[in-house]
């Protein structure tokens, strides 16, 4: 690897600690301003809702000038963000302004491994990104609770630096030539650029695999951390810190993955990992077999380990064909507005089904049935196409 992608991988893990620390600092400082409970999942919202708004024009922005010098300006929209919260604003909005920043960042993060690696170098370098930014989201979870539980106050001025050093280690990220610029910057010229690039992506054989399974993957995450923590207060009697602890084994089993992934996988074979992601809806299915916190903690981590296994080569093809296509940036920016609305579509099928009374296991089954039939799918129309 080039000395340029390890200051990338330090500035990235830093800015995603921060981003999760504060989410959870910011749920303490609600709590502390007797803020209805109902804005504590708002928060979640905010943040997503700028993947999806802004998509159209952060791909452009992130073609359009040196990533690095992209990622520092990201960089520092999240710690104004950061700061508004310690200044008084409240923090639903402060944290959207860190969302805007978040949007702005992840084409910028991913788009340059394509023009800092050459291609048989992104599955593994993928494997380390994604590696590096769940153990981010382990540990701003572990610390931005510990911290938060002092004084809420505290934690996001601490966090607020945590921007700050991340954006220096963006200085010291090569400054590459630009490549896939478009001539025209005005509103609706963005628009049917992003829709173009949509529609090319979509059309791919190749992207249009990559891109249906990192959606799915992203989308079912983010719901699956409801579904367990649900779960494992019903079904193994847990209260609420141990069920959350629960879902570190998720995310424990994603980085293990992505790194057997990023050793094994060469991107020629990235869609040969397609029956993996059957595979784990067959487990989460299981789930509702285990009453015992051992065994589910020991099938959660499996169920992570076929997650990043699966997701990491498809994402390293998907930045590949992404960048020959449509340029780096822009192929980012469709993969979070699908990944993104992934999020909002499953996460609310979820919020029905509680709402509706259905009981945790049938959930557990028609959460798992989903995986397994839109796995089954993909890979039968990926077989179909070549």
């Amino acid at each position: 690897m080039r000395r340029g992608f390890y200051n990338l991988l330090i500035a990235q893990f830093l800015s995603a600690l921060a981003d999760n620390a504060l989410l959870f600092a910011a749920i303490a400082l609600l709590q502390k301003m007797h803020a209805p409970d109902w804005h504590k999942p708002l928060l979640l919202q905010f943040f997503v809702i700028s993947y999806i708004v802004l998509a159209p024009f952060v791909g452009s922005f992130a073609d359009a000038l040196p990533k690095g010098r992209v990622m520092f300006i990201a960089n520092g929209i999240k710690f104004i963000g950061s700061l508004a919260m310690i200044l008084g604003m409240p923090p639903l909005y402060a944290y959207s302004i860190v969302g805007i920043g978040a949007a702005a960042y992840s084409p910028a993060k991913y788009g340059i491994l394509t023009e800092l690696l050459p291609p048989n170098k992104l599955v593994s370098a993928n494997g380390w990104v994604e590696g590096s930014t769940v153990i981010a989201i382990i540990l701003g979870a572990i610390v931005g609770g510990k911290m938060a539980s002092i004084d809420p106050e505290i934690a996001i001025i601490a966090i607020t630096v945590l921007y700050l050093v991340a954006a220096g280690f963006n200085l010291f990220i090569p400054k590459l030539p630009i490549d896939h610029t478009i001539p025209k910057k005005d509103l609706v010229s963005l628009i049917r650029d992003f829709y173009r690039s949509f529609i090319v992506l979509w059309c791919d054989t190749e992207g249009q695999v990559s891109l249906s399974v990192t959606t799915l993957f992203w989308g079912a995450g983010a719901t699956l951390r409801l579904v367990v923590i649900a779960w494992a207060g019903i079904a193994l009697n847990l209260n609420l810190d141990h069920a959350t602890q629960m879902t570190a084994a998720v995310a424990l089993g994603v980085a293990i993955g992505s790194i057997i992934a990023a050793r094994y996988i060469r991107l020629e074979n990235s869609v040969k990992v397609l029956p993996a992601g059957i595979l784990m809806g067959l487990l989460v299915i299981s789930m509702v077999l285990v009453n015992d916190w051992l065994i589910a903690a020991i099938l959660l981590f499996l169920i992570g380990v076929l997650s990043g296994f699966f997701v990491v080569p498809l994402n390293a093809l998907l930045q590949h064909r992404g960048h020959l296509l449509i340029g780096a940036g822009h192929s980012i920016a469709v993969q979070n507005f699908n990944e993104n609305l992934g999020i909002l579509i499953l996460s609310g099928a979820y919020t029905w089904m509680v709402k509706a009374n259905l009981h945790i296991d049938h959930i557990v089954i028609i959460f798992g049935l989903f995986v397994v039939i839109s796995m089954s799918l993909i890979n039968r129309l990926y077989r179909k196409q070549i």
